[in-house]
């Protein structure tokens, strides 16, 4: 993984560069970004270049030996760890380092939900058990072999419970020349004693013209639709792929064709939608749901009159406009919140098909209300 493959983050980049030219590297670094920003990518970026062999001035050659490996995550100095969902006791994250180096060279902005469609997660939570957490410090234990560092990756500190704080000796004080750089997205959720050994570098969002900017020119997409995507996923490159993937138009047709049968209140055409939604997988249901957060939002929009602010192609505009005559900011809000728990609970492997008619049925009831509290005013 090279910085000029990663998308925007130019000043992390320079000051990640800049580190290794001034000979500033910590030994326990924790990336601290959002989902899609591409803090695991730069990471692994980071890791190469201090074992390039023939460093240039802004990134890894590449060619070297060392680059040859790290582009296929077989270093024998780069180490990884991460959550997995554990079928024994003593499985540990090489159990499935195989299926690791699949995903991130398919997707260096990998997500916990696009990790567990690589394992037989099934209903298992995901976590880093006390047998990693061993087996990392087994690993940490030795010199390095080939490159000046040795480097572990540990992908989600979050998921670290109080097994953690088994870490914390080598952390502290590490092995000459052995680096942590952990990669988190929440730092609430990181136990203190991991966090207050780490230097911290905390990662943005990616703009909206950068996802845009990527879109078209990596991705052929048209201005009007990568200007759509680069919208709706808010900052979220992985987002913005499963956007790319899937496709918006189907989720605008899906989306209004529920809400007017919510309007409309049609009770048997409403079970054969929620049938249709409960086969989409979960994570196109994720991005469905996510589609219609984003659509009433822009509806609000149009109810506060901020056309201006308003980003949709000219179709669903148009959609959205027709819609607001018959919509309220509180009800759009209301359905928006229901949408939101929706959301929640499909990352949480709830029955969709439980949670689909249960949602219908919540959109009817506050339809049902705005009708009654017009009539009564």
């Amino acid at each position: 993984m090279q910085f000029k493959q990663i998308v925007g983050q130019d000043a992390i980049k320079q000051r990640l560069i800049n580190s290794v030219k001034e000979n500033r590297v910590s030994h326990a670094q924790l990336f601290l970004g959002p989902a899609g920003s591409g803090s695991l990518a730069l990471a692994v970026a980071y890791a190469q270049y201090l074992s390039c062999e023939d460093k240039q001035p802004e990134d890894s050659c590449g060619e070297c030996s060392s680059c040859r490996k790290y582009q296929k995550l077989m270093h024998p100095d780069l180490h990884f760890s991460y959550p997995f969902f554990a079928k024994h006791k003593d499985d540990t994250a090489i159990t499935f380092i195989e299926q690791w180096r699949e995903a991130f060279i398919a997707n260096p902005y990998l997500s916990l939900d696009t990790w567990r469609g690589y394992l037989e997660a099934e209903n298992k939570q995901a976590n880093i058990n006390i047998a990693e957490c061993h087996q990392i410090i087994k690993k940490l234990s030795f010199k390095p072999f080939e490159s000046a560092y040795k480097i572990l990756i540990l992908w989600l500190p979050e998921y670290l419970d109080k097994e953690g704080n088994a870490l914390l000796k080598i952390i502290e004080e590490p092995q000459p020349n052995t680096l942590f750089l952990l990669v988190a997205q929440n730092q609430d959720q990181i136990l203190n004693t991991i966090l207050s050994r780490t230097q911290l570098i905390k990662i943005p969002a990616l703009g909206y013209h950068e996802i845009k900017d990527f879109l078209v020119e990596k991705h052929h997409q048209t201005d009007e639709a990568a200007a759509q995507i680069a919208y709706l996923s808010n900052g979220n490159l992985t987002e913005a792929l499963a956007m790319l993937q899937d496709g918006n138009d189907s989720f605008h047709n899906q989306f209004v064709q529920w809400l007017r049968l919510c309007f409309g209140n049609k009770g048997i055409e409403i079970v054969g939608f929620v049938d249709q939604a409960s086969k989409m997988g979960r994570e196109n249901q994720k991005n469905f749901l996510r589609y219609g957060i984003n659509f009433l939002r822009e509806c609000c929009l149009l109810l506060s009159g901020a056309e201006n602010l308003v980003h949709l192609p000219p179709g669903e505009l148009e959609t959205a406009q027709r819609m607001a005559k018959a919509m309220s900011i509180p009800l759009a809000q209301g359905i928006i919140n229901e949408l939101e728990k929706a959301h929640y609970h499909i990352e949480r492997n709830a029955n969709p098909k439980i949670l689909f008619l249960d949602v219908s049925l919540q959109i009817i009831k506050l339809i049902s209300l705005t009708i009654r509290q017009k009539a009564d005013t």
